[in-house]
């Protein structure tokens, strides 16, 4: 799990700085799949561990996280109703696709949506048929101008000024692979998913330490992307 450093909570007027801290203790439980203990959390914000302890108890009271008998705070039920509203419900509405899909093939699929300058993983599936995979978590961010994924989103918003020969080859073909971008050795195919204004935009991807793996799932890819396009439009 990557933790937010100390300098990853804004300061500024009290309320805020409040406000900013409990946000950055909510986004470590949420991604921490064993839970967190108050002094975790104060360790990763950069705060006493009574402060911590107060921003758990809040958020425990909207019933964001909650406290387990092994004293760990983990997600509660509130966080997956917040997590639902995203995007009228994107996540939701692709994972039967996604999980036929990452199982089809062997590998592990994602959606993945443009923010700012950002790409951001809103939905990653790890097939259940393998004993070994790669994976990423739910929430990760990447620079929009690196793998395939970026590529994809670049290629599904208007032509920037100097952008890669490789945006503006996805928009001609409708996919890109890419390799090493990201993580080194790991190939990467992206699909992008037609959605109408204002929708972000959207695209599936494919990673695998095999290239054989990227180009034999092409047209799978191809083909759950024209499905999310119709079931997200």
């Amino acid at each position: 799990m990557s933790e937010p450093s100390t300098d990853a909570v804004p300061s500024g007027a009290p309320g805020s700085q409040t406000l900013a801290r409990g946000l950055a203790a909510l986004q470590l439980v949420a991604t921490a799949r064993s839970g967190l203990t108050a002094q975790q959390v104060a360790d990763s914000i950069g705060v006493h561990r009574t402060i911590a302890y107060r921003l758990l108890s809040t958020l425990s009271q909207f019933r964001l996280v909650a406290k387990g008998e092994d004293g760990r705070y983990r997600s509660a039920a509130a966080l997956a109703v917040l997590g639902a509203s995203f995007d009228n419900n994107v996540r939701q509405l692709s994972q039967p696709t996604l999980r036929a899909l990452a199982d089809e093939l062997g590998t592990t699929v994602s959606l993945l949506v443009a923010e700012g300058e950002q790409q951001v993983a809103i939905a990653v599936i790890v097939p259940t048929n393998v004993f070994y995979q790669l994976s990423f978590h739910e929430g990760s961010r990447y620079p929009l101008d690196r793998g395939a994924a970026g590529v994809a989103l670049l290629a599904s918003m208007p032509p920037r000024p100097g952008e890669r020969d490789l945006v503006q080859q996805a928009r001609q073909q409708g996919w890109i692979i890419t390799h090493g971008e990201v993580e080194p050795n790991t190939w990467g195919l992206a699909v992008p998913v037609r959605r109408r204004p204002p929708s972000p935009p959207t695209c599936v991807n494919l990673i695998s330490h095999r290239e054989d793996v990227v180009i034999d799932g092409r047209d799978a890819v191809i083909k759950a992307a024209n499905e999310l396009s119709e079931i997200l439009s």
